[in-house]
């Protein structure tokens, strides 16, 4: 039986979503909180693995649980029950406690061919960062990053607007071993908010390791007149990693939203992407 799950957390004191022995993160720690409710070990799957530090809004995942963990999940509320499936989100925030850093908003039956990896077609993440216009917010300080001086969001903007395509992504990425850089960056824009933040929203169809991080420090070299507009291309297409900008912390990185097609296309979609990521 497969479950999808619908995640958010607090990143600030995780390792990483990555089960690691002997640190604590986001996957250990979800998947001992569902150990306990089903009896035995389980295993998740995530739509995108999040670094040390990073949050979560709109993280998805998915579990299968053996004919045994599912009768456990039918033997507390009943075979007759509307929805076991979505009980587990409830139970599962019982274990976890009130006020955790991470939560389950919702747990559900997953649709015929689902895979939270293979199946989504694209992800999106926001990032906050804060300037002198927009000062500190001691309230903020876990999910927003501080800079220095007065940025230029327009030209930060029209710097994040030239890099959408489909483009090999090396210069903005963090290399690992037989690892593609090719990605499609779907949408890339920078605006401030109300009080004043830099907000970026970054959306693609997958990200390389520390992707978002670096493109966020490069349109943040732009602001500071450090980097003119046209060169985040030129070191794009320059293919190699560059010391011009730095990779922008973790703490003002959130995943906000995970995309999939209708569930009609929802097999087909992870199998084209498994053949894909087979091939690189």
């Amino acid at each position: 039986m497969r479950i999808r799950l619908d995640i958010a957390y607090d990143g600030t004191n995780f390792r990483g979503w990555a089960k690691q022995p002997g640190l604590r993160t986001v996957q250990g720690t979800l998947e001992a909180a569902l150990a306990r409710i089903v009896g035995s070990d389980v295993q998740f799957v995530v739509a995108g693995r999040t670094d040390a530090g990073v949050h979560a809004a709109g993280q998805v995942a998915h579990v299968d649980l053996d004919d045994s963990q599912w009768a456990r999940i039918e033997a507390r509320h009943g075979r007759a029950a509307s929805d076991p499936a979505g009980s587990v989100a409830a139970r599962m925030r019982g274990v976890l406690g009130a006020y955790s850093d991470v939560t389950v908003h919702r747990s559900s039956l997953a649709p015929e061919g689902f895979d939270a990896r293979f199946s989504a077609i694209w992800r999106r993440y926001r990032y906050r960062l804060a300037d002198d216009v927009a000062g500190f917010d001691p309230a903020r300080r876990l999910d927003t990053t501080s800079i220095r001086g007065d940025l230029d969001v327009e030209a930060m903007d029209a710097a994040a607007q030239s890099l959408i395509g489909l483009h090999d992504f090396a210069a903005y990425c963090k290399a690992r071993e037989e690892a593609t850089t090719i990605r499609t960056l779907l949408d890339y824009r920078w605006r401030r908010d109300a009080d004043g933040v830099l907000v970026a929203e970054v959306k693609a169809d997958a990200f390389c390791h520390s992707m978002v991080r670096a493109l966020v420090g490069a349109c943040a070299a732009v602001g500071e007149q450090r980097l003119d507009v046209g060169d985040l291309v030129v070191l794009r297409d320059a293919l190699r990693r560059t010391s011009e900008f730095k990779v922008l912390a973790a703490r003002g990185l959130t995943l906000t939203e995970v995309g999939y097609p209708a569930d009609e296309l929802l097999a087909q979609r992870a199998e084209q992407t498994r053949a894909r990521r087979d091939s690189e």
